[in-house]
């Protein structure tokens, strides 16, 4: 395992790499087989800042190219400290003189009023106006009335709602709604979806980027939303994580040009604001997301100072020079002890969020917290942090526990924890926002321009032309791409009729998940486009491609990948990059189809790199489609030959692509840096380009999961908000014992046993599972395909860890259990264990592997490394399930002989 010191030292060499680095966007980078594609720049103007009392360097609008766009930079100016950034917004006397005015008039609880932030579905306009609230989000998967179908109307009408009862109250503040606008209008029916930002950074074109914002602008005032929390601007570094395709690109660069018009299409250009048809914007989640350890959501970025400056910011140098009005914290921690740095959550950070973003970068708008990010401070609850409030945070997402919160916050200012100037700070902020988006002055939100406009919601000739400017051809051996119009083709694959698969996370729902394409009115799939392009009689689909003969067609379509995830749910962590072990119906459907008498044409549908060797073999051509949104027909414009091709596949790569299932981190620049497609790689119109037969071997256990008699240096995940493949959550009991599969949106229910999703750590990161006491009953994570060689844990000081939130203390004998397929197993007692642990309080714990294995289990043949048994009533939560090595040498592990 590599240590923190060593750790350190390569992440410094990869950034030395990085900023000597010239090829990434403007040369062309070779590959197997192809040229890449260029896009130029020159950097900005920047003044030069160096350590030791030097001038503070400063930043501001970068240099445009001939369309009045932000120029992708071929080399960016390394700084040595936090820059000045000058925004395109300045301050306006008269206006800050009608902010002090409005403050000087309020009471303590409606300053802190104006700094809560509740979720419409946790409160009313009457009380939006009796507290006085100053800002209102809906979550992912929240909507007026809870109804999903809700029309534009019934949005516009809450949010008349909400404003008539805030400008109803005695200071007639109105309040102002946020929405995770990400790729469009994406919480609403009917809104037209944009390719998610990894597709975006494929095109390589900030004014694409620039008017694809405006247009979310105009989706979000013809709903009567008036924040849209995008764009995020992380530089993402480890393509395991999540949200990876939040992010516009690996190089820093991109994210950076990216930045300015993002904020520039959704605030608009108003010389003192935000213009009538813009919103406000939020760069996020500042900072350092996108680089934290293994790509964990959430989880630590220990990154030195250098490259917090010259990597993670670059894209809030953009937003903010834009004039971005507010930055959201991020959930992620900044530690490094080799380099002394200890600021831990960043909710919760003085330095970041008031020393660094406020103070050194010049920033005078809205800092707003995240989900229930306070929750994660040290020494804090979701409803409680006087930390979070003195280190920054103007504006404070409290979804469920508002209330809790304002009564906490007054009492702590009362007691001088939080200083009253704090406060008056935060909503000086709040009201200067308010008064440069014209909130203050404007109508009601049904009143406002583009209210309720059908054409406002429909962008779809933006949304394809995106679609076609993102899509990046990896293969094309011999000119397969782009097939000839008439030819016959079978389309295979389960994304090809998929409008959830093709729009992915954060699209109506949280998760993306749940969706059918009768929610996509008006949206068209990948199918769609191509009986669109060839004519109905020309194209056959069969999903899983049984019963069909590939020689009876021109060509084979294959539309295949990842299917929606969003944030910590779509976390490959310690797993492997493997596509085919992900998603193992794919490579079934490619083997039916390869080699059968015509060529196979592979789109790939994903939100990041992954290792697709196999999948590769198989196609004569493969595309990656990214997450297109509900413009499916753009993907089919390039397939076929056709008047709307335009100049064809001019895609290029924004992340690097793997060579190897475990190779993670992947970054251009990086010592050793050896992909199988770099960074800037894209075929181009009529280009042919062929990789040869690529290696598919890949390690059977899994990255760092040596087996056999070796020692296991990384964490085996079992369930982290949702399963971890192979693994799956099961319930059993008398109902039935071979076990019940806990669904995907987490319920399963026996008359004995129900299991919910809950929270523990973070939103919806949980199993409840309750037992009500008329029967024995169990909850367990199994791989249904067999057992495993985990002999590595026990020889690596392995413990079970796993969080847990008891409800109702075990009433009767229960154990935690490891299986090797019934009946081989074994127990130890947790009767005692659970009834130890604080009702309503998290606990972590560890189990020793070695407790396990003392009683007979057969490591070699591990099928179900976690299960919970008991006899009679029982309530608890479960989480962040894994084997951890090492784990049973903390101190706080539990002996062996506590558990008999």
């Amino acid at each position: 395992m590599i240590g923190p010191l060593a750790r350190s030292r390569a992440r410094r060499s990869a950034f030395a790499a990085l900023t000597s680095l010239t090829l990434l966007v403007g040369g062309t980078v070779g590959a197997p087989g192809a040229g890449a594609g260029t896009a130029g720049g020159t950097a900005a103007a920047e003044g030069a800042g160096a350590a030791g009392g030097a001038r503070q360097p400063e930043i501001g609008r970068p240099p445009l190219d001939a369309r009045g766009c932000a120029r992708i930079d071929r080399s960016l100016q390394t700084l040595s400290e936090w820059p000045k950034v000058k925004s395109r917004i300045k301050r306006d006397p008269a206006g800050e003189r009608r902010v002090a005015k409005i403050l000087a008039g309020m009471t303590l609880a409606e300053k802190v009023g104006q700094m809560t932030q509740p979720e419409i579905s946790a409160i009313t306009p009457e009380e939006v106006g009796r507290y006085g609230i100053g800002s209102v989000l809906n979550g992912g998967g929240s909507w007026p009335g809870r109804d999903k179908h809700a029309s534009p109307r019934a949005w516009l009408d809450l949010a008349d709602a909400y404003w008539e009862a805030s400008t109803g109250t005695r200071t007639k503040i109105p309040v102002i709604w946020g929405i995770d606008a990400v790729h469009g209008n994406n919480n609403v029916y009917g809104a037209t979806v944009f390719p998610h930002n990894i597709g975006l950074g494929a095109a390589h074109d900030p004014c694409l980027v620039r008017d694809i914002g405006s247009a979310t602008a105009a989706q979000l005032r013809a709903t009567g939303q008036d924040w849209a929390f995008a764009p995020t601007l992380a530089v993402v570094r480890d393509d395991r994580w999540g949200r990876t395709y939040e992010g516009f690109s690996e190089d820093p660069r991109i994210t950076r040009a990216y930045g300015y018009e993002a904020v520039n299409g959704l605030q608009g250009r108003h010389p003192r604001g935000i213009g009538d048809r813009g919103v406000i914007a939020t760069a996020k989640h500042f900072i350092g997301d996108g680089g934290t350890l293994k790509g964990v959501d959430q989880g630590v970025n220990p990154s030195s100072e250098a490259e917090m400056i010259n990597i993670h910011a670059q894209g809030y140098y953009g937003a903010l020079a834009a004039g971005a009005q507010t930055v959201m914290a991020s959930f992620n921690s900044w530690t490094n002890t080799d380099l002394g740095i200890d600021e831990g959550k960043l909710h919760g950070s003085e330095r970041v969020l008031n020393g660094i973003l406020k103070q050194k970068m010049g920033f005078d708008g809205v800092v707003v917290s995240d989900w229930n990010g306070i929750g994660q401070v040290a020494g804090c609850t979701n409803a409680s942090c006087a930390r979070a409030i003195n280190a920054g945070l103007d504006v404070v997402m409290v979804p469920n526990d508002w209330k809790a919160f304002i009564a906490n916050t007054i009492a702590q200012v009362e007691a001088g924890q939080i200083p009253m100037a704090r406060i008056d700070d935060a909503v000086t902020r709040i009201l200067r926002v308010k008064l440069r988006a014209g909130v203050l002055g404007a109508p009601k939100p049904s009143e406002r321009a583009l209210a309720g406009s059908a054409d406002a919601l429909e962008a779809k000739r933006l949304a394809r032309e995106a679609v076609r400017r993102s899509q990046v051809l990896l293969k094309n051996k011999g000119g397969v791409l782009p097939l000839a119009g008439g030819s016959k083709v079978l389309v295979v694959g389960k994304s090809a009729d998929s409008m959830q698969n093709q729009t992915g996370g954060w699209t109506l729902t949280w998760q993306g998940t749940g969706n059918t394409n009768a929610d996509f009115p008006g949206g068209t799939t990948i199918l769609g486009g191509l009986r669109q392009a060839l004519g109905e009689a020309d194209v056959t689909f069969s999903e899983t491609a049984d019963g069909v003969d590939p020689s009876a067609y021109d060509a084979v379509i294959a539309v295949i990948g990842e299917t929606p995830y969003a944030e910590g749910v779509g976390d490959l962590a310690r797993r492997t990059l493997e596509a085919a072990k992900l998603h193992p119906g794919d490579l079934a459907v490619l083997d039916k189809v390869s080699g059968k008498g015509a060529p196979v044409v592979t789109v790939y549908v994903t939100g990041r790199p992954l290792w697709v060797n196999k999948e590769l073999n198989r196609s004569d051509a493969f595309v990656v489609a990214w997450l297109p949104g509900t413009e499916g027909g753009g993907v089919a414009d390039l397939l076929v030959q056709g008047p709307r091709r335009g100049a064809g596949y001019t895609g290029t790569l924004p992340y690097s692509w793997p060579k190897s299932a475990c190779q993670t981190p992947l970054n251009a620049g990086e010592e050793g840096y050896d992909p199988l497609f770099p960074l800037g790689y894209g075929l181009r119109h009529g280009q042919s380009g062929s990789v040869g037969t690529l290696d598919e071997t890949a390690p059977p256990a899994g990255c760092g999961q040596p087996g056999g008699g070796g020692e296991a240096s990384e964490d085996l995940e079992i369930f982290n908000r949702m399963d971890v493949p192979p693994y799956k959550g099961f319930i059993g009991s008398a109902d039935n014992w071979g076990g019940t599969e806990i669904g995907v949106d987490g319920e399963a229910a026996h008359s004995a046993i129900g299991v919910v999703q809950s929270d523990v750590n973070v939103q919806q990161d949980g199993l409840k599972a309750t037992w009500n006491g008329t029967g024995p009953a169990q909850i367990y994570m199994q791989d249904p395909a067999g057992g495993h060689d985990l002999r590595g844990y026990l020889n690596a000081d392995g413990a079970l860890v796993f969080d847990t939130v008891v409800h109702q203390a075990p009433a009767a004998r229960t154990v935690i259990s490891v299986h090797c397929g019934y009946p081989c197993f074994s127990e130890v007692a947790a009767t005692s264990l659970f009834q130890g642990l604080t009702p309503g309080v998290k606990a972590t714990v560890k189990i020793p592997i070695a407790c396990f294995a003392a009683t007979g289990l057969d490591l070699e043949a591990v099928n179900t490394p976690f299960l919970v048994y008991t006899d009679g009533a029982f309530s608890a939560s479960f989480a962040n399930v894994r084997w951890v090595p090492k784990a049973a040498k903390d101190s706080d592990a539990r002996s062996c002989d506590s558990l008999t």
